[in-house]
């Protein structure tokens, strides 16, 4: 029986403090298309992949032919903070400290290509990341389970042998209809109330607060 052990983490608000930038972008690139939609709604839906977040807030009953020009402008947007993402504090730490306790490193995030390339060099953590699950690999993003059914694939590990660690509500039902023991954080900015009543096994205020308590959490005893 192999001993791997996966901690899957998402990244936005998880590692790197982007979840404000997403709000601010995708709100511009609505106000462009003519849409007026309160920054806290577009909070709560962060974490989302484009096309849900965007039926999330506008409805199913949109005109879904402006979906691809308000992702277009989400996405030109928030690319002008491509080179000064900032990685949340210990976030690289954290990932290094779980890869020397033999955990299998992956990521899962609704980030890909440019995006992602850009918050993998935030972290600064490449040496430990295995690989990432992103929206190019997966049908449905979060809150389904594709995207932590695919970075559990990616490490070889089944849902009993996996931990993910995220910052949304999305993350937490993602990783409870997996079966993988859901971790949750507040520096996405989500509040504790939301957060715990998706489920998480513990929360936590950041990744620095999870490496110091490493030895009394889930990764611990696993």
């Amino acid at each position: 029986m192999s001993t791997r052990r996966a901690a899957i983490f998402d990244v936005d608000g998880t590692l790197v403090d982007t979840n404000h930038l997403h709000v601010v972008t995708w709100w511009e690139a609505f106000r462009q298309g003519g849409h007026r939609v309160p920054m806290r709604d577009i909070h709560r839906a962060v974490g989302l992949g484009s096309d849900d977040l965007i039926e999330h807030l506008l409805g199913k009953d949109r005109d879904r032919e402006d979906d691809e020009q308000l992702d277009a402008a989400h996405h030109a947007l928030y690319a002008t903070y491509f080179d000064r993402l900032p990685a949340l504090d210990a976030a690289g730490d954290l990932l290094r400290a779980l890869a020397g306790r033999g955990w299998t490193i992956v990521l899962a995030t609704s980030a890909s290509g440019p995006e992602l390339a850009a918050l993998r060099r935030a972290i600064d953590a490449d040496g430990v990341i295995l690989g990432a699950a992103s929206a190019d690999d997966v049908a449905d993003g979060k809150p389904a389970p594709d995207p932590v059914q695919q970075a559990r694939e990616l490490a070889d590990v089944p849902s009993e042998r996996a931990v993910f660690v995220g910052d949304t509500v999305w993350d937490m039902k993602a990783a409870v209809r997996d079966g993988v023991v859901p971790v949750a954080v507040l520096s996405g900015g989500i509040p504790r109330a939301d957060l715990e009543a998706a489920g998480p096994h513990a929360v936590y205020g950041d990744p620095a607060d999870l490496l110091e308590r490493l030895d009394t959490s889930v990764f611990a005893d696993r």
